[in-house]
Order: structure tokens, then sequence, then C-alpha cells
């Protein structure tokens, strides 16, 4: 099964045409999508009452990645407002309980920073943080091309299914060592998930700069693009009972339209919604002559 979805549900107009729709937009989500990346859990652990809010809002089949809290992937550089690491992933267990109880947690996404290179150090932490996970399931994104360079690359997706985790495979930019290539397989049986993060080269590596997370996934794949894909989902799917997509190019309103658009290539329907064809851009140009 191929299930396509967003990361986030806020941002996406195009889905919302009307004060109604905008009002209750998680409920209009799940009318044209299954899945849904939650990006607020990297910026803070969810409250219950969020979480239970959420739970509600979908339906029985809904799905839903999480995206593990920035202090348990390093991203704040060991800095965390918890007494310890322990209570940090202890909190964000217990946020995940209503998605757990009405069978809608996917997985959880662990996307390590582009300096969390293939080390023995590293090694051990990716062990320790699966480790404290218990039986939840955990999806795992690298950002540094270490970890599939040369003979790494046979060898981490060994790991990887040695110690359980779901392969996170990218779409992405390749723009040097904080990118990885499109690795083209499983690493569960059950589960694979698929992240669109665009092909902005010219902006990957645009930290620092004003807006510089728009302009980081500021991109809209061409149908020879996504043709390539729905072939590789495809095949995934033989290798995995479900093939999770996230759509995360979204600063120019793309993702949902890329979304869709994937969503008729491949036969698939709106689960409760119905098909809308992706605008075309606005002005025509190539994304790449925008810089």
């Amino acid at each position: 099964m191929i299930t396509i979805g967003l990361t986030g549900w806020g941002d996406h107009d195009q889905l919302y045409p009307d004060a109604a729709a905008a009002k209750r937009k998680l409920q209009s989500y799940s009318e044209w999508f299954s899945a849904v990346e939650v990006d607020s859990s990297f910026y803070a652990v969810q409250s219950q009452r969020n979480m239970d809010k959420w739970t509600a809002e979908t339906p029985d089949d809904f799905m839903f990645i999480v995206k593990a809290y920035q202090g348990m992937t390093g991203h704040t550089r060991g800095k965390i407002p918890f007494p310890d690491e322990d209570a940090m992933v202890e909190a964000f267990r217990l946020s995940l309980t209503s998605f757990r109880e009405a069978g809608k947690l996917g997985a959880v996404l662990f996307q390590y920073p582009p300096w969390f290179d293939c080390t023995k150090e590293n090694v051990a932490k990716l062990r320790s943080d699966k480790e404290r996970m218990g039986n939840i399931p955990c999806a795992l994104e690298f950002r540094h091309q270490s970890w599939y360079a040369g003979d790494m690359r046979a060898r981490t997706l060994r790991f990887m299914r040695e110690e359980g985790w779901i392969h996170s495979i990218c779409d992405e930019p390749q723009a040097g060592e904080g990118s990885v290539p499109i690795v083209e397989e499983a690493t569960d049986e059950r589960m694979t998930v698929v992240r669109f993060h665009g092909r902005n080269a010219a902006g990957w590596h645009a930290s620092g700069q004003p807006n510089w997370r728009e302009v980081r996934y500021l991109y809209r794949y061409n149908e020879a693009e996504l043709t390539e894909w729905a072939e590789r989902l495809i095949r995934l799917e033989q290798q995995s009972e479900q093939v999770v997509v996230v759509f995360n190019n979204n600063s120019g309103g793309d993702a949902a339209d890329n979304a869709l658009q994937l969503m008729q290539m491949l036969g698939l329907a709106p689960p409760r919604g119905s098909f809308e064809p992706p605008k075309p851009p606005d002005d025509g140009l190539e994304q790449m002559e925008l810089f």
C-alpha cells in the first residue's frame, strides 16, 4: 500500500477553499490525505491536550508520522529543557499516548543533523536512541552522506535492519556532504518512509540567511521527476507492506499540488475528497532561475 501525505496541515491553502474548511484545517486535510507528518514535535514535545485533539479530529484510518524532538537527535547540541535525557525521552514517549492507543501512530521520525556523520560514537547513539523508544516504530533519516558513501551504504542498511529501524528515503538536493542520495531500499518489511524535500541545491545550505527555511524547500517537482518516483514507489511497495510518502517542499505551496499529482499518477484517490488537478506555476520559470 502506498499512502501519500504532507508535512503539517496548516500551510496548504488550496486544500481549504472556504472559511468553514479553514476553521477545521486538520479535518479538511484528512479529506484529501490519510497521513501527515507532525513537524511541531521537533521544536517542542507536544502537550497531551494537542495530541488528544488531533487524535479526535482525524478518521480511524488516519496515520501520523511524528518527528522526534530536536533534543533527542542532537540538533540542540546538548541544551535541553529537561533534567536529563531520560526525562526528555519519557516526556516524548508519553506525548504519543493518544496516537498509539488509537492506532494512528505510523512511526517516529528520527532525522539527524548534517553534522551527524558515520562514526562509532554516532552508531552507539543510534543504538541507544532506538533502545530508549522500546517497541515504538522508528524511522531513521540521515543528512550526512558518509552513511552511504562507498561500502558504507550496504553496512548502514544492514545495521538498520538489525536494529529495527524503518528506512526514511530522501529526495533532496545533492549539495555536498550535508545531503544524502536516493537509496531505494527498504529495511523493514512493514513500512518504508519516503520524504520529498525538493531539489533546490542553491538554497539547501541557506541556514543563517533571512527566511532560510522558505528558501531551502522552495521547489516544484515536474512531471518527469514524479513519474520516475511513481516507478520507484511501486518497486518499494514490493519490499514493504506500507510505503508512506511525505512531501516537504511546501515553501511555495507546491507540496499539496505535487502530492495530488503523484496520487493521480498512481491511481490513488483522496480518501474522502475529490481530485483537483494541481495548479501550474504562476510564472512558468524553472525553480533554479529564482537564485
